[in-house]
């Protein structure tokens, strides 16, 4: 398990978010390489059926929901949500189960 999935573990059982500028500063990684990663992890998650991790960061511009591109990428992977906020909150739901 990387650092990263580890830090999302912990943050899931405890059923905190993060922000993403807080997460790359944690893990000693630029912003641009962390959202990268946190892509590959989507990815991931979505092969395997999984609650999508990435739904635990936080973007500035929209405290409590991820960035734009979380929901990009979501779709783009197949999910079909029409409200971001009941979208993210199930996920944060499921990665606590």
């Amino acid at each position: 398990m990387s650092d990263l999935e580890a830090r999302l573990a912990l943050l899931a059982a405890q059923g905190q978010t993060i922000a993403y500028g807080a997460l790359a500063r944690e893990l000693g990684w630029r912003v641009a390489d962390l959202t990268a990663a946190l892509e590959r992890l989507m990815e991931q998650d979505a092969a395997a059926g999984k609650p999508l991790r990435a739904a635990l960061c936080e973007a500035r511009l929209t405290p409590g929901l991820p960035a734009r591109g979380f929901f990009d990428k979501a779709a783009a992977l197949g999910f079909r949500f029409g409200d971001p906020v009941e979208f993210v909150a199930a996920q944060r739901l499921l990665l606590r189960s």
